[in-house]
């Protein structure tokens, strides 16, 4: 077995329930990943609003708990993520939204044992000053990064990229990077890590190795997805087997998302050929 073969044997692997089994109920989900092989997940936020009603929540946790599935992160509210919305928490208009899911997203993790927590940063607003923008965003993040040390949890803070969401306020790593040291200077607890999007990364042709070097003790996630397409690892062009070697070699341990979209036309139950099923649970 050559090192490279290795390095994707031993990725811990979380399927992310908000792009894959989207041909079923939320909360039909949980037990379709379990019975595909999987004992992780992870969403972002689509429940109804950023304070749902109480059964909605409970029915949602539910449904992991009885599927046996953890889940390992869970996005803040982004707001109307299929109207074009990539987040609140940069947006005069729309950060008492964000505030007000907070304790509710933090809540609901907390009670499935779920310990990173990522949150949008939001599209540019043409008629507010980009330094107002990014103050407030500064704030809102402090607020979540105090939050969700309450229940020993990270916040993750990403970047998207330019070709599928050229409004968000956050393009590359290196931006995103410094919005996680300046939380980390605001509150001086030092939870707020690089959430390093393959996919995204690579579509706004960023080195991906030289990120992994320079950001290594900033990664928090890694989700992952081919390039173009954001169909399955090994059905594009990125090198993953060398990607997950030097992610091995800085030391990540951390789960690798599947944040990937089926092929056209095939169901997600069968979209995971590529990884043989005994390698899909995180507890092997």
């Amino acid at each position: 077995m050559t090192a490279a073969t290795q390095s994707w044997l031993n990725q811990r692997w979380t399927a992310n329930l908000s792009i894959l089994f989207t041909e079923l109920p939320l909360v039909e989900r949980p037990a379709a990943a379990k019975a595909a092989g999987f004992d992780a997940a992870e969403l972002w936020w689509t429940l109804d609003g950023p304070t749902p009603p109480q059964a909605e929540l409970d029915a949602l946790r539910d449904a992991f708990v009885n599927a046996g599935v953890q889940l390992t992160g869970l996005n803040f509210d982004a707001g109307n993520m299929a109207g074009g919305d990539k987040g609140l928490l940069s947006r005069p208009a729309d950060s008492e939204r964000f505030r007000a899911n907070i304790a509710v997203a933090v809540g609901l993790a907390e009670s499935l044992g779920c310990k990173a927590l990522n949150a949008l940063y939001g599209n540019r607003v043409d008629d507010v000053p980009v330094a107002e923008q990014d103050a407030l965003a500064l704030e809102n993040l402090a607020l979540a990064a105090q939050a969700a040390h309450g229940i020993g949890a990270i916040l993750l803070v990403e970047a998207l990229n330019a070709p599928e969401a050229p409004q968000y306020g956050l393009l590359s790593s290196k931006d995103a990077v410094a919005v996680v040291d300046a939380v980390n200077a605001s509150t001086g607890l030092g939870n707020t890590k690089f959430l390093c999007d393959l996919y995204h990364l690579a579509r706004n042709g960023e080195d991906l190795s030289a990120v992994i070097a320079e950001h290594a003790d900033r990664i928090g996630h890694v989700q992952v997805a081919d390039v173009p397409g954001r169909n399955f690892p090994g059905s594009g062009e990125l090198d993953f087997a060398g990607l997950f070697g030097q992610l091995d070699a800085v030391g990540y341990e951390g789960y690798i998302g599947l944040e990937y979209k089926p092929v056209a036309g095939v169901a997600s139950a069968d979209s995971f050929e590529w990884l043989p099923t005994e390698l899909r649970s995180s507890t092997r």
